[in-house]
């Protein structure tokens, strides 16, 4: 049967078990051109065992779970932190749409995991030896429990490191890439200006006085992470989970909080000045003495 004809830019209605997305055939084709997806939309190939096609909507016989994660790491390249089971169950996923890149970055994810409680693989002083090169990279190393306060690790990729323990106090990190296991690290007066950390795990952090100004942080987990008087200016919080999390005095002015989860979350004299906060909960979030002019309420539960 012949693939569904689109436009590139056309939205395209899915049934993955049951339940339902919205996407469009750019982000099908694009990132993972050589995919099922990709062959099914991109109207190259005729297919001989097509999904059914229900009112424009076109059914998968997948779980449909996990699909969300397909689309995000379509749309974004990225993938959120999930426990290793969740991983395993998508790299299923990703096995049966031919995704070879999401099933890399899982097995990446995987082999990470496995080494969290193993020693450090580097000591400090390998570390400033390494940071002497002109590109710095420490992608799927284990650095738990180093201290590493102090240095100047700017624009360092971390991608898939396991950072657990680890003192970042007072460093350097200006664009460094985290989509990392980071829990229980010190992030202490840090320069985190611009950083990607997008879906890392940092619950229990302590990032009190770090500059977060512009830094990515979407999808992230930050329960219970510290953040008193830290700057996060413009910074993109958009579904990331701050379940009890301690933001007192944080800036978060023209932050965008979209979708996050602030249950338990003491914002307490923050300046939420300008932030986007439409479709947040606030029912259990600590505002006594926030600043909130200006701040996009829409949809907000308060």
């Amino acid at each position: 049967m012949q693939s569904p004809e689109a436009s590139f830019s056309s939205p395209v209605l899915l049934n993955i078990g049951g339940k339902k997305y919205a996407t469009t055939v750019e982000t099908l084709t694009q990132r993972e051109p050589d995919s099922m997806l990709a062959a099914m939309f991109s109207g190259r190939h005729t297919l001989p065992h097509h999904p059914t096609t229900v009112r424009g909507t076109v059914f998968v016989d997948r779980d449909g779970k996990h699909f969300r994660h397909v689309l995000n790491w379509l749309r974004d390249g990225t993938i959120s932190m999930m426990s290793e089971s969740e991983y395993q169950q998508l790299l299923r996923e990703a096995e049966y749409y031919q995704l070879l890149g999401l099933a890399d970055c899982i097995n990446e994810r995987l082999g990470w995991k496995k080494a969290e409680s193993s020693e450090a693989e580097l000591t400090r002083k390998d570390v400033i030896k390494s940071i002497q090169a002109q590109r710095v990279r420490f992608r799927g190393v284990n650095l738990s429990g180093l201290d590493l306060s102090k240095l100047d690790l700017s624009e360092v990729d971390f991608s898939y490191a396991c950072i657990k323990n680890t003192d970042f106090s007072c460093a350097n990190l200006y664009k460094a890439k985290f989509a990392v296991e980071a829990s229980s690290s010190s992030f202490r007066n840090t320069n985190l200006r611009e950083c990607e950390f997008t879906g890392a795990n940092l619950q229990e952090s302590i990032l009190d006085g770090a500059n977060l100004q512009s830094a990515n942080l979407q999808d992230a987990i930050l329960t219970r992470c510290s953040f008193i008087e830290t700057d996060l200016h413009s910074a993109h919080l958009q579904t990331v989970n701050l379940t009890s999390a301690n933001l007192r005095e944080a800036n978060l002015e023209a932050a965008n909080l979209k979708g996050a989860k602030l249950s338990g979350t003491n914002l307490q004299g923050a300046n939420l000045q300008r932030a986007y906060l439409r479709e947040v909960d606030l029912r259990d979030t600590q505002l006594t003495g926030a600043k909130l002019g200006g701040a996009n309420l829409q949809g907000a539960i308060r």
